[in-house]
């Protein structure tokens, strides 16, 4: 088995991470980003899981994940995964597309999944040049080119924004949970909160949200230690701000989810604090 390589550059002209993946077999759990993912499959195969539907993806399959599609995936057959994507925060891509479509307009993909995609050679081409550092504005042509065609193809430009159905109790534990990330947070807390039963809480929560309540809180809490680590606030002072126990609590978490250490991620943005 060849040396596993995980690197990510940030763009500081289109303002957006760029991950790039080789020889890993990392399992991802259950979880969300705040911002939209745009990836494809270079080698490997992966069983993935979004939103309650499965799929197996191969090289050549476009990723599309809006803000908070919970997703998880794993290898087929111990085989290892090469991967690139980048990930757009929704505030770039709103400025992105009014310059695309005249409006104010935030995307939501419809298909989780394109297999055989023909944008995966333009995301390439973008991840390269990003990868590369190039400064031509050839890069930011083929980012403009890409949002139109997935806009084009895998929105419904009428749609703003998932239906999705939610209680009145679901939107309150989202709430307490993004507010309290940092605290020692017990389902009895939650059960207090909503009137609810433990167990009828947990099923009605997972039922609507595509994940449980704690796999939310550890999703919220990775999130904010993201901000705090791109600010260059230390690895051990970003654990105890975000709930966490210790330093290497942390640390292991956070690669779970990311694929990174904190402090590999936060070498991503050390540039820019000088």
């Amino acid at each position: 088995m060849g040396k596993e390589v995980r690197t990510v550059k940030f763009d500081s002209d289109l303002m957006m991470e760029a991950y790039h993946f080789q020889g890993i077999m990392q399992k991802f759990p259950n979880h969300f980003h705040e911002y939209y993912v745009i990836g494809f499959i270079e080698n490997g195969q992966r069983y993935l899981s979004c939103k309650n539907e499965e799929y197996t993806i191969a090289p050549g399959d476009l990723l599309l994940f809006n803000p908070r599609d919970n997703h998880t995936c794993e290898q087929i057959d111990g085989k290892t995964l090469d991967y690139r994507c980048i990930n757009i925060q929704p505030e770039i891509m709103s400025k992105v597309v009014f310059e695309i479509m005249n409006r104010d307009y935030l995307p939501y993909f419809t298909s989780q999944v394109a297999f055989h995609s023909e944008l995966v050679s333009l995301l390439k081409e973008l991840h390269l040049m990003i990868m590369q550092e190039e400064k031509d504005f050839r890069k930011e042509e083929l980012f403009f080119f890409l949002l139109d065609q997935l806009i084009e193809e895998y929105t419904e430009q009428d749609i703003t924004s998932p239906k999705v159905e939610q209680s009145t109790e679901a939107k309150a534990i989202c709430e307490f949970l993004e507010q309290n990330y940092m605290k020692n947070i017990t389902l009895d807390d939650l059960s207090n909160l909503t009137g609810l039963s433990k167990y009828y809480l947990l099923r009605s929560f997972t039922k609507q949200k595509g994940i449980s309540p704690y796999s939310y809180l550890e999703t919220i809490r990775i999130d904010k230690a993201k901000k705090f680590l791109e600010q260059g606030v230390l690895p051990i002072d970003v654990a105890f701000q975000t709930g966490f126990t210790d330093q290497s609590h942390f640390s292991n978490f956070f690669k779970k989810f990311i694929g990174l250490t904190p402090k590999q991620y936060m070498n991503i943005f050390k540039d820019l604090h000088y």
